[in-house]
């Protein structure tokens, strides 16, 4: 299993909104690729978001890099130019109940 990881750092007076478009439209989207198993959404802070994709593995991640990011990324710029992102791949080792 592998994660994928995305910090967003925009405007605390744009949250509500913003977790409206991640629930509404651009998580929907990402789960539609057929990428990933599952996702989330959680609230670090005000304006903070951490979003965690789940891939069965790298060669899923590969495909939604190549195939869909470029599309999914240009979308949320377009609509968050000021967001600051930050992202990261992580490799589960074990999970435990």
């Amino acid at each position: 299993m592998v994660s994928y990881e995305v910090t967003a750092a925009l405007d605390p007076r744009l949250g509500a909104e913003f977790e409206r478009y991640m629930r509404e439209h651009h998580i929907p989207d990402l789960m539609a690729t057929g990428c990933f198993v599952s996702a989330a959404i959680a609230r670090l802070a005000p304006g903070r978001y951490r979003m965690r994709y789940e891939a069965a593995g790298t060669g899923e991640l590969d495909r939604y890099q190549a195939e869909h990011a470029p599309r999914l990324r240009a979308e949320f710029t377009a609509r968050y130019p000021e967001a600051a992102l930050a992202r990261e791949v992580l490799t589960l080792l074990e999970r435990w109940p």
